[in-house]
């Protein structure tokens, strides 16, 4: 019978342990949204941008380096892995920087080079 009961109570006591681990708020926080900064070049210059997410815990981070940058008009401005953006052509396009499912974007003017 005591064997019964000090079973039952470590399996308690291990069922609520685990319980309290699961729920535990020290996941990370997840991306909640992308700001992308930054200014356009002139034809034939070169800029940097940033990238900064706001995480779901109200923290900001840089992830300039770990995002995925993507420009919607290559003729217009060409996009490296690490957000530096070349001026190719004369007009208006959109640059994106995506890290998971999030993605934020900036449009960009570039003028002609002097």
């Amino acid at each position: 019978m005591r064997f019964r009961i000090i079973a039952a109570l470590s399996l308690l006591i291990g069922a609520t342990l685990f319980t309290a681990a699961c729920g535990s708020s020290t996941s990370p926080s997840s991306v909640a949204s992308i700001a992308v900064t930054g200014t356009a070049p002139a034809v034939g210059a070169v800029t940097q941008l940033t990238a900064t997410a706001t995480l779901s815990d109200g923290t900001t981070q840089d992830v300039t380096n770990s995002a995925t940058w993507l420009s919607s008009d290559p003729t217009v401005v060409t996009v490296s892995a690490t957000g530096a953006v070349t001026g190719v052509g004369p007009g208006t396009t959109s640059v994106f920087a995506t890290v998971g499912a999030v993605t934020g974007a900036l449009q960009l003017t570039v003028a002609s080079g002097q």
